[in-house]
């Protein structure tokens, strides 16, 4: 530029903007306003979108095996607990308690609603998903003359109470009969324990973990794929307030005593 007419390159700047002459953008990258780091220059106005421009495709189960969830915020919907005691005896026990049988006897045990969760009208999108902490405190004992394994396992399950499910019509395909306004969901946490113990031993073990769920504890795949809602359906079912309880079985034996206690915290999408 000739520097001696370069004082009046902003005036003819302003008067060919005022009378409706255009300037060709900057080409380069770094210039203001087009910094790959600052879309906007400060004070001026976002350029508006083209409208031929292709709305960006959702993903799809091949992309990202979940896109019911994709990108959406987790919500925390709830937490409970529950306890289960083996003992010899169960007197006075104000958990859920199962007497043991005597060595070498298997006892069996089965407690549902062992804690539950109550859950508004549309909390969840599409998914209901938990986190799972046991806390065992489990005595073996061995009184013969010759080793044995001792044994100890147990399975959680949640029962989910929604009112879509009240309607008659509707068959449960993993019972073959009407859901009864409730369905059964497996979680994948179940625990089994085996423990060799020398002739005349007694011993007490204390484990702490958790485990999270990967496909959800409830999902509207899942009650498309497995339980056999249409997508309408599935889509209701999280429009309807539910209630979700927590189920425990198992069986031990050569256990002299255990306490089985469980967190369990919601979350959702």
């Amino acid at each position: 530029m000739n520097t001696k007419f370069g004082h009046l390159a902003p005036l003819a700047l302003a008067l060919a903007t005022a009378c409706g002459v255009s300037f060709a953008a900057s080409a380069d990258i770094d210039a203001p306003g087009h910094s790959a780091d600052t879309t906007i220059a400060r004070g001026a106005a976002a350029r508006p979108k083209a409208s031929n421009a292709a709305a960006p495709a959702a993903p799809t189960p091949g992309d990202v095996g979940d896109p019911d969830s994709f990108g959406r915020n987790l919500h925390w919907l709830g937490l409970a607990d529950g306890e289960v005691d083996l003992l010899d005896d169960c007197t006075g026990d104000t958990f859920a308690c199962q007497p043991l049988a005597p060595p070498p006897g298997v006892t069996s045990f089965s407690f549902a609603d062992l804690g539950h969760i109550s859950l508004p009208a549309r909390a969840a999108n599409s998914l209901l998903c938990y986190w799972f902490s046991p806390f065992l405190t489990i005595g073996y004992g061995n009184d013969t003359a010759a080793s044995v394994v001792a044994k100890l396992n147990y399975v959680p399950t949640v029962t989910i109470e929604n009112p879509l499910l009240d309607d008659p019509s509707l068959i449960d395909p993993t019972t073959g009969l009407p859901f009864g306004g409730q369905l059964l969901t497996a979680m994948t946490s179940s625990e089994r324990f085996e423990v060799p113990l020398p002739a005349a031993t007694h011993i007490t073990e204390r484990t702490r973990d958790s485990a999270v769920c990967i496909a959800g504890l409830i999902s509207r795949n899942t009650l498309v794929e497995t339980f056999g809602l249409t997508d309408a359906q599935a889509r209701d079912f999280f429009r309807q307030p539910m209630t979700l309880r927590l189920n425990v079985d198992g069986s031990a034996q050569y256990v002299d005593a255990a306490t089985l206690y469980f967190g369990w915290r919601l979350v959702g999408d």
